[in-house]
């Protein structure tokens, strides 16, 4: 990546991720479309001058079930999603253990997230840390009220003032670019589908289980079989769609952290700096403890990207984050 080219490079990057955001409401609602048309297809249909039944959609009785349930997906979906919204800054502290970081304690943090801040010209973010010997960092936030930059104690107490600051300009780069916010945004959307997707899992499980005891007539049964053969549509349906949310959520995030090294690079002055912090803290990678994705890909190294082989192979085609070693390597030509 050259550094003539990164204001371009970020202008594009910001006008693609605003396309793949406005991907997430279509999936969900395409997926919802799919949903009621299986249930036409399976519920509808014709017999043939042969005698055998042949099912078909009924595209009129389809769109209108559509439009009648459209205000209560875009209702619910906006309420979950406003509430999601306002309440990550409290749901990623709790995630990782973090705390604030007070100036006494660590005066050089302090020292150089101000002297970069005002380097680039922004107001100075919330500063948190986790008391983990080994070495991460990350930033969060939605807007200037929750911004926040977030490093461990191994981090603050083994790398150097460069390295540091490379660490720390990256972040910044990530609140300035409005990567946390994008990132967050699609968190949400993702835990929406996974969430709607698991509920229709355990639902189906339960009709499975207990069903057969409480429906003893063919009738009863008949509607248990039903019930699960629509549950199972919607796990599909739900399925389909989790996958496509996550597929457009890695493809911000891979591209983002490009720009957010070659921000960082370009704030602490010293690209090798960077590439030598990314490679101290991918051979003493912290915050591996955290239980969730959702957080966890917010992170400057990834816990799971460090695998090697086919697995690396696999987990580089569904990643968050690109290989560490192709983001030093690209650092070290600068």
């Amino acid at each position: 990546m050259k550094y003539v080219g990164i204001q371009t490079q970020i202008s594009r990057n910001n006008m693609m991720s605003i396309v793949l955001l406005l991907l997430f409401p279509v999936i969900i609602l395409g997926m919802v479309w799919i949903f009621l048309a299986l249930l036409s297809f399976m519920g509808n249909g014709y017999y043939d001058d042969s005698g055998e039944f042949v099912n078909q959609v009924n595209l009129m009785q389809v769109n209108y079930y559509f439009l009648q349930t459209l205000p209560w997906v875009v209702g619910g979906v906006g309420l979950w999603f406003v509430i999601a919204y306002f309440a990550n800054t409290s749901m990623i502290r709790h995630a990782v253990g973090a705390r604030p970081l007070e100036r006494r304690e660590n005066p050089r943090i302090y020292n150089i997230v101000e002297n970069l801040c005002m380097t680039c010209g922004m107001e100075m973010p919330k500063i948190n840390v986790v008391d983990d010997e080994q070495l991460n960092a990350f930033a969060s936030g939605i807007d200037k009220n929750s911004y926040t930059v977030t490093v461990t104690t191994g981090l603050a107490n083994r790398l150097n003032d460069a390295e540091l600051a490379g660490v720390i300009g990256h972040e910044l780069t990530h609140i300035r670019n409005h990567d946390t916010r994008l990132l967050i945004t699609s968190i949400i959307f993702v835990g929406i589908v996974s969430t709607v997707m698991s509920l229709s899992a355990r639902m189906m499980n339960n009709v499975m289980v207990f069903g057969r005891y409480s429906n003893s007539d063919r009738d009863g049964r008949g509607t248990g079989l039903s019930l699960i053969l629509i549950l199972f549509i919607a796990i599909i349906c739900m399925a389909i769609a989790y996958f496509f949310t996550l597929l457009t959520r890695f493809a911000i995030s891979r591209k983002r952290e490009y720009m957010a090294d070659a921000g960082g690079a370009e704030l602490c002055g010293d690209p090798l700096a960077l590439a030598s912090a990314l490679r101290k803290i991918s051979s003493d990678l912290g915050l591996q403890d955290t239980q969730r994705e959702d957080v966890a890909q917010l992170f400057i190294v990834h816990p799971q990207g460090l695998t090697s082989g086919f697995a690396s192979f696999f987990n580089s085609l569904f990643a968050t984050h690109p290989p560490t070693e192709k983001r030093i390597e690209i650092l070290e030509q600068f």
